[in-house]
């Protein structure tokens, strides 16, 4: 299946979770994940299921005045 990771494609296997795509992506903690613009908590990333074309944002924090 593809989806967005941050506005770029990745191609997944069917079945694929919110885990699944944070790993192809390499994120490094902290950071947050969104799915088609509804952040799922670290708890679920396992268990959320990914579709053909969904929209991932992993958003990292941002310090400073």
């Amino acid at each position: 299946m593809n989806v967005r990771i941050n506005n770029q494609p990745f191609e997944l296997p069917a079945g694929a979770t919110l885990a699944d795509a944070v790993t192809l992506f390499r994120a490094v903690a902290p950071f947050a994940a969104a799915v088609n613009m509804q952040f799922v908590p670290q708890s679920l990333y396992a268990t959320t299921a990914l579709k053909n074309d969904d929209s991932i944002e992993i958003i990292r924090p941002v310090t400073g005045g």
